[in-house]
């Protein structure tokens, strides 16, 4: 018996069952991953035992130099999450799959699958749902500004603008205050 195969245990059921598998692969190198196993999937005819690879991604954003940058960034580096049922033949494809340094599970040579909870909750951070803005502060907050011109500088929320992330500050300029509009990203509370 090798440690290289899945052994015969009650996580591969006798009766096939769908579920979803981390799995583990290089740093950087996920997208690729997904993209060969899609390919191997596809070239060896396997889409009757491997249903979906994907690379858990959320959007997020970024104020860089006074800018908003909206970026891609992976939930979890290093991990591609596979739907399939899991034998023998779909388990070799998948770890066989270049760059692809194993299943995550206690046991390596038998997966683990991902609960439910977990996969519904990852799908949904994954949602095409437009980007929401969390903006935690209040009218009368006091605020420090982290970024651009004035950074370093704190002043008093008048206004909150949770539609689009926008929160407007009145900071004391040669002794008089003066409103400055700045991204929800660009203060932080004192």
């Amino acid at each position: 018996m090798t440690a290289s195969r899945p052994k015969q245990k009650e996580s591969i059921a006798e009766k096939p069952v769908r579920r979803w598998y981390a799995v583990h692969t290089y740093s950087g190198y996920e997208d690729a991953v997904a993209r060969y196993l899609k390919q191997r999937v596809e070239s060896l005819l396997m889409s009757d035992k491997i249903f979906d690879v994907v690379v858990p991604k959320e959007v997020k954003i970024k104020v860089r130099a006074g800018k908003r940058y909206t970026i891609e960034e992976k939930i979890y580096p290093g991990y591609v999450l596979v739907d399939m049922i899991l034998d023998h033949d779909s388990w070799a494809v998948v770890r066989n799959t270049p760059r692809v340094t194993g299943f995550v599970g206690t046991d390596p040579a038998v997966p683990a699958p991902l609960s439910e909870a977990e996969v519904k909750e990852l799908l949904g951070r994954m949602g095409g749902e437009e980007t929401r803005f969390k903006v935690d502060i209040k009218v009368d907050d006091l605020v420090r500004i982290m970024d651009g011109p004035f950074k370093d500088q704190e002043g008093k929320v008048s206004e909150v603008d949770e539609a689009h992330g926008k929160v407007k500050v009145l900071v004391p300029i040669f002794g008089r205050d003066t409103l400055l509009e700045l991204d929800s990203l660009q203060v932080q509370k004192v």
